[in-house]
């Protein structure tokens, strides 16, 4: 039994994910840097995740990091679950969305703003929703 709150067959998560969303969600994997269509991405508003819908960050957030992948210095409180990644060869803390489990990306301590952190984020992991399409 799962511990998420958003718990679905893998079959089920393969239909309603493109192949590219299901290998970062799901299998933890990671798109090629500068082709994320968030990188970017400038607009007032919220990014939540793509598997479940759920609310992960907010675009005051966002900052250009020059990584090639949307940077956060924060997330939304309790919206994400930390998890020690070992793998690569690499000590990392994988960044998880604590309501569906779907992979997000990385943090890491080397972020420029005040909680020097960088939420390192898969563009194909998120949605954006505006702030603007909530005032009609």
């Amino acid at each position: 039994m799962s511990k998420y709150k958003v718990n679905k067959p893998e079959e089920e998560w393969k239909s309603l994910l493109s192949p590219e969303e299901y290998r970062i969600l799901r299998e933890a994997g990671t798109e090629y840097p500068f082709t994320g269509k968030y990188n970017n991405h400038k607009i007032k508003g919220t990014y939540s995740c793509k598997g479940c819908g759920s609310d992960l960050y907010e675009s005051s957030a966002k900052f250009d990091s020059g990584c090639g992948w949307p940077s956060y210095d924060r997330s939304i409180e309790g919206a994400i679950e930390y998890r020690k990644d070992t793998s690569l060869g690499m000590h990392r803390v994988e960044i998880l969305c604590s309501n569906c489990g779907g992979h997000q990306g990385h943090i890491f301590e080397d972020g420029p703003t005040e909680t020097g952190q960088r939420y390192c984020v898969n563009s194909a992991s998120i949605d954006f929703r505006s702030d603007e399409d909530e005032s009609h």
